[in-house]
């Protein structure tokens, strides 16, 4: 109930935790900023190429700051933006828990990118993409989500087994495909560096919960 002088409370529409925004626009902005430069130079040296970078373990990072085209960049964007929401606002915006989310993103990423480079270690192409860090993030919060968005919920929750059953069965198609159907022509999918980024989401949310100042798991 409401008094006739006082207006009723309305809701943001757009109330995502400003660090799932930043990752969302990074995403976008950083392939518009890559579409300015040639593409084959910039991608040979910053992608992961698991056969040639074993001297430059940056690239595991920098890979993840490029993609393939706008459909490649824009699905990520979009996925990351629905799923890092529950994880940010889990960690919180205060300087902890914008450390600690940006740690669980490009650790997860990069790790993942790894995961594909101990699979394949002759592999030349360069693996490029946000897809592995994305994969985290949608690991994360099915933790988040069976909690109550509190605590960190049981990685054997039916939530959990639900959305990491999904995960496997769309990129094991993916693998029997050959291509995802946002990215017909834009190469392969690395479809290893999703599984790898999912279980590192589910497994290094947990410690870095303390780090955030979040809530410990139940």
């Amino acid at each position: 109930m409401t008094s006739e002088n006082e207006q009723p409370r309305r809701e943001p529409v757009f109330n995502a935790p400003w660090p799932a925004v930043l990752v969302t626009v990074v995403i976008l902005a950083g392939y518009f900023l890559q579409t300015l430069v040639p593409q084959d130079p910039l991608l040979m040296r910053w992608g992961y190429s698991p056969a040639l970078d074993h001297g430059r373990p940056e690239t595991l990072v920098t890979a993840i700051f490029l993609h393939g085209g706008w459909s490649h960049a824009i699905m990520n964007a979009a996925t990351a933006l629905a799923f890092a929401t529950p994880v940010a606002r889990f960690f919180g915006t205060h300087a902890r828990g914008v450390l600690a989310f940006l740690l669980f993103y490009l650790v997860c990423g990069a790790l993942a990118n790894l995961a594909f480079g101990l699979l394949h270690p002759k592999e030349v192409g360069p693996v490029i993409g946000a897809s592995g860090a994305v994969s985290a993030l949608a690991a994360g919060a099915a933790r988040i989500v069976a909690g109550g968005g509190r605590s960190v919920g049981p990685i054997l929750s039916p939530l959990v087994l639900g959305l990491g059953g999904g995960w496997v069965i769309v990129n094991l198609l993916i693998a029997i495909l050959g291509f995802s159907p946002g990215l017909m022509g834009q190469g392969a999918v690395a479809w290893e560096v999703h599984l790898a980024g999912f279980a590192l989401g589910l497994l290094v949310l947990q410690p870095l919960a303390p780090v955030a100042g979040a809530a410990r798991p139940d």
